[in-house]
Formats: C-alpha cells, structure tokens, sequence
C-alpha cells in the first residue's frame, strides 16, 4: 500500500489484525468532531486501509487512477475559482459552482499541509447527477487513494465519479 505514504505495516497475530501506532493516530483523526464534525468514515465498518484497498480494486477494474480522478476534480474546481466562484459552464456540460469559506483543514493522514474549505459542486448537465467535493477531498484522493467511508458527507464513489467526469 505504497499510496498510503505511511508503509502500512499492520501484522497479523493468528486472526487479529494489529494496527500500527501511525494507523491509530489515522483512524482517531478521521474520527467524527476531530477535523471535521462528521468525520471521514461516516458508517462504515471498515478500516482505513480496508476502505483504500477496496476503492483500489474497484479503479483497477474500470482502467483509471486516483490521480486522473483528482486532476479531473481540481480541473473543475479551477474552473469554477477562475469564474470568480460563479456557476459556470465547463466543456459544456457540466456546471460547477465553487463556495469558499473561511477556515483551512489539516490531512487527517498526518503530514504537512493545510487545505482550504472550499466546496464545489458539479453536475452533469445530461444525467442530472451531482456531487460535491471539498479541497481536501482532491488531496486525500491524489496522495492517499482515499475516498472517505460509506455515508461519510464527502464520501465520493469512484466508479460514480468515472461514469459522470470521463
């Protein structure tokens, strides 16, 4: 799990998984009222590095990466700060909206940087489908595979993503 930057090293002892004291300190941050009032796992049952193997396959299975997936999002997020936060049309289909409030948000995974609360929502113009997505949202997909837990607010379902932005 070389995207997790942490070099997961959870052992097994018999039919326990043990984790690592990082992987700890992860899980607490993502918890609800930490960084953010709901958290990053929403309800899901799983692990961190359960939730990024999982996501992984799924990727894996329709061809496309986390890195194409955020360059895609922070394409339209641009494009929505470059229309100074006004509905725009983007590639003429989508339209994007960008708010922007105050306050910066930490990596619950632990390492330097601080993202802006920024919130931009797209919508597929031909489906009529939507989501939004946050600054960190963009990172934590690009740096750590990671796409928040089942019914976390910002959770984003990759296979959902690939249909409507590619």
């Amino acid at each position: 799990m070389a995207y997790l930057r942490i070099k997961s090293t959870t052992t097994v002892l018999g039919d326990i998984m043990k984790k690592t004291p990082i992987e700890s300190k992860i899980t607490a941050k993502m918890q609800p009222g930490v960084i953010t009032y709901g958290g990053f796992l929403g309800t899901d049952n799983r692990d961190f590095t359960q939730i990024i193997a999982d996501d992984e396959i799924t990727l894996e299975k329709i061809g496309k990466s986390a890195e194409e997936i955020a360059d895609r999002l922070e394409y339209f997020q641009q494009q929505s700060f470059d229309a100074f936060q006004s509905i725009t049309t983007v590639d003429e289909i989508y339209e994007v909206e960008t708010e922007v409030v105050r306050g910066y948000l930490p990596c619950p995974f632990m390492h330097q940087g601080i993202y802006r609360k920024s919130y931009t929502t797209v919508t597929n113009k031909k489906s009529g489908k939507c989501f939004t997505f946050s600054a960190l949202n963009i990172h934590l997909i690009r740096v750590h595979h990671f796409f928040e837990g089942r019914n976390s607010h910002f959770r984003l379902e990759p296979d959902e993503l690939i249909k409507e932005l590619f």
